[in-house]
């Protein structure tokens, strides 16, 4: 071993022979990398399922059932989206599941600040209209 800092080779890797496999199906082995949590699939579920053909993610819109869903596509969803949608590379794919959860995370803190802007705000307003017409 040359390199005491390098981490030990996996059997992924001898199993992954460098293909394109993606849109292949349950049989598949991911190449190293895609897997790991989605933002995307957690916080976008339904959307998400849609637009990456996982269709077991449409149960997220039943209710008590959606929240465990939520869980399983945040764990398993881009391995999903790897065997369930054909990918031009692993290139794309990283680059289309990072605006994923970039959008995910986006919406979850624009709605949170639009909320505290209007927690802040509209008691201020409601102060200033009470004040302006009591003269």
């Amino acid at each position: 071993m040359d390199n005491p800092f390098q981490p030990p080779l996996s059997n992924v890797d001898d199993i992954f022979d460098g293909e394109n496999n993606s849109g292949g199906g349950k049989g598949i082995v991911p190449p190293p990398g895609v897997k790991g949590w989605s933002w995307g699939a957690f916080l976008l579920n339904w959307i998400w399922a849609i637009a990456n053909k996982t269709w077991i993610g449409l149960l997220c819109v039943i209710p008590y059932i959606g929240f465990v869903v939520s869980v399983y596509l945040g764990f398993k969803g881009r391995e999903l989206a790897w065997k369930n949608k054909r990918w031009d590379s692993i290139e794309h794919f990283e680059r289309v599941q990072k605006k994923w959860s970039f959008w995910a995370v986006f919406l979850i803190f624009g709605v949170a600040g639009l909320g505290i802007a209007a927690a802040i705000a509209i008691p201020a307003y409601q102060q200033y209209v009470h004040h302006a017409r009591l003269g």
